[in-house]
């Protein structure tokens, strides 16, 4: 008898407390729905035509049921998706999603769970542009390929399933290893290119600008030894020991143009008439007649005098 008394007193309890959580509006047919969200009443399992707005409104609670549906934008992380490029190189991408309900009843009665499916289209699609892409156009074109990406998940969720997918950006590539070695490589190659072809270009320049300093010393020497004397204050302002300091041939040229014309001796014209003199009242020495001896035949003694002067002068 205790124990059935304990059971009767238990059933209010269970009563009131399903009251307090329903709410007395709500045991009369009476809903709110929030601002973000907007309702549709199924009349003994059938959807009535048109949509609940939000705010309180009145469903039969005996005849029908009122599914409420989200319309905020919701924000889905695509899981990385391993695929291989256009151009063979594997790759994980993973990317975010964003979209919305545009249409309720098409959301809630032609799929079944549509964030799922919106989750699977993204999933797939992903893998398909991976594919269709090269690796280069998914590092450095980004935005070409977001765009991509939205049409192909777009297209089979907005018409049927009244979900429209508002933007869709890749959020990492992840390389191998070997390729980000190579990646290195290449782009330390390419820094070296650029760094030799400005460091060509400059002395390029350069010689051009010496040819032109060079031909204006040419016209003048004077700049060519003024440019010396700075080179050398240059190099003093170092504090070497030693200084060489070369002295080129244009600098004495230049001292022998200016050295004045008086500092030269002339000889007069009564010392080079003496000079003369002098040169005919020298002695000439007589050289004595060679003769060739009686014996020798005629044709010998034609040759006689260079035979005797050879004989006579090796003694000598």
């Amino acid at each position: 008898m205790p124990a059935v008394k304990l059971v009767s007193s238990s059933v209010p309890v269970a009563r009131r407390a399903a009251c307090r959580g329903l709410g007395w509006p709500a045991m009369f047919g009476f809903k709110i729905i929030t601002q973000f969200e907007q309702g549709i009443v199924f009349h003994w399992g059938r959807a009535l035509p048109g949509v609940r707005q939000p705010g309180l409104t009145w469903v039969n609670p005996f005849s029908d049921r009122l599914r409420k549906v989200n319309m905020q934008i919701v924000v889905a992380a695509v899981p990385a998706q391993e695929a291989i490029t256009r151009d063979n190189v594997t790759l994980k991408v993973d990317a975010v999603v964003y979209y919305r309900v545009v249409d309720p009843v098409k959301a809630i009665i032609n799929v079944q769970n549509y964030t799922y499916a919106v989750s699977q289209v993204a999933q797939t699609s992903l893998r398909s542009v991976i594919g269709q892409s090269d690796m280069d156009q998914l590092l450095s074109e980004r935005d070409k390929v977001n765009a991509h990406l939205k049409e192909v998940i777009d297209a089979p969720t907005e018409q049927p399933w009244g979900v429209r997918v508002e933007r869709v950006e890749v959020k990492d590539v992840s390389l191998p290893e070997s390729m980000k070695r190579s990646m290195s490589r290449q782009a330390e190659a390419e820094r070296e290119r650029r760094a030799r072809i400005i460091s060509a270009d400059g002395e390029y320049q350069a010689s051009k600008k010496l040819a032109q300093a060079a031909s204006v010393m040419a016209a003048d020497p004077a700049a060519l030894q003024l440019r010396l004397l700075q080179t050398v204050v240059e190099v003093a302002a170092e504090k070497n020991s030693t200084l060489v300091m070369p002295v080129p041939v244009e600098l004495l040229r230049f001292f022998d143009r200016t050295a004045p014309d008086s500092g030269r001796a002339k000889p007069s014209a009564e010392d080079a008439d003496d000079a003369d003199d002098a040169i005919e009242s020298v002695p000439i020495p007589e050289v004595p007649a060679l003769t060739a001896p009686v014996s020798m035949p005629v044709g010998a003694a034609l040759t006689a005098p260079l035979n005797t002067a050879q004989k006579t002068s090796a003694p000598v």
